[in-house]
């Protein structure tokens, strides 16, 4: 598997990633009968926050990005993985395992669990069960999934992200090393 790593997200990025995440999302929504390309731009405009976003990149190419921050769910803080979008030509190359297996080493570090919710007749659905994460609410259009924190007696390889970088929730500019 090629290097991955992922890189900081500037506001002049914000067109470039919302082309992405519609090609990604298209067709979901279609799926749902939801695809507004007006109501999707105000949601990413709106969710749109350059430091808790990161490109998802294999050299100088450009993947797709994700997003992760710290939030509170059900009275409890979690990390919440709000975004993971990969161009359709990136898929089913590892790049959303080696993207969640970061993700949940930043859990891990932060002692939180993990959430994220996915459209209802996505595809993602079977990909996150895949990974670990169990269904924990439905919504009319999407499905809330959590991965929770190992608990004490439980194996944990912390191999991802050497230690010293910074999580990309935290907003600093901090970059994990690339599984190759």
């Amino acid at each position: 598997m090629s290097a991955y790593q992922l890189l900081p997200v500037t506001t002049e990025d914000f067109e470039a990633l919302f082309e992405l995440r519609m090609e990604a999302l298209r067709p979901s929504l279609e799926r749902l009968g939801r695809w507004d390309l007006a109501r999707s731009r105000e949601r990413f405009e709106a969710l749109f926050e350059p430091t808790s976003l990161r490109h998802i990149a294999r050299g100088s190419e450009r993947l797709g990005f994700l997003m992760l921050r710290e939030q509170e769910e059900a009275g409890a803080p979690v990390l919440r993985l709000e975004q993971l979008y990969l161009k359709p030509s990136a898929q089913g190359q590892g790049i959303g395992a080696w993207v969640l297996s970061w993700a949940k080493d930043q859990a891990r570090r932060a002692r939180l669990n993990l959430s994220l919710s996915a459209l209802k007749l996505s595809d993602a659905n079977r990909f996150y069960l895949r990974h670990g994460f169990k269904a924990v609410g439905e919504g009319e259009f999407d499905i809330d999934y959590l991965w929770r924190l190992p608990s004490a007696g439980d194996e944990v390889q912390l191999a991802q992200v050497p230690e010293g970088i910074a999580p990309v929730w935290s907003g600093v500019q901090g970059e994990p090393r690339a599984r190759s």
